[in-house]
């Protein structure tokens, strides 16, 4: 990791569920600590509206993301790169931290069955945020 503040790279394949739920987490458990990133390798049209809905019931509002293509130079600029099921079209840069989040894909879920996926992915951003800042 750098001196700076740690760079999180969430990636999963649409950009449009787990990856901006646990982008959406990030930013809103650690602030301005941690510069956030999410990207697809292949973007949706739009963020999965039950994914949204799951995320305004516990005070985050994610309808500001797009879903993003994941490009080279975002993914060797950052710290951390967690993949969620984008399989071989995730690069590999000597150096960074890869974590590999095996989660259940929301797309096509409502709601009910999109709020277990949105509390594991609020469980992993916690251990993650702990290892990254550590208190001092």
């Amino acid at each position: 990791m750098s001196d700076t503040k740690p760079t999180v790279l969430f990636v999963c394949v649409h950009n449009a569920g787990r990856s901006q739920m646990a982008a959406g987490w990030l930013r809103h458990l650690a602030g301005d600590r941690v510069e956030v990133r999410s990207a697809g390798s292949e973007p949706a049209d739009q963020i999965n509206p039950a994914a949204v809905e799951a995320m305004k019931e516990v005070g985050i509002d994610i309808t500001d993301q797009t879903p993003t293509k994941l490009t080279w130079d975002a993914a060797k600029e950052s710290d951390a790169i967690i993949t969620m099921g984008c399989g071989d079209a995730c690069p590999v840069f000597p150096g960074k931290r890869y974590e590999d989040w095996k989660l259940e894909d929301p797309a096509g879920k409502g709601v009910d069955s999109v709020r277990p996926i949105r509390d594991e992915i609020k469980a992993r951003i916690e251990v993650l945020l702990a290892d990254l800042l550590p208190a001092s």
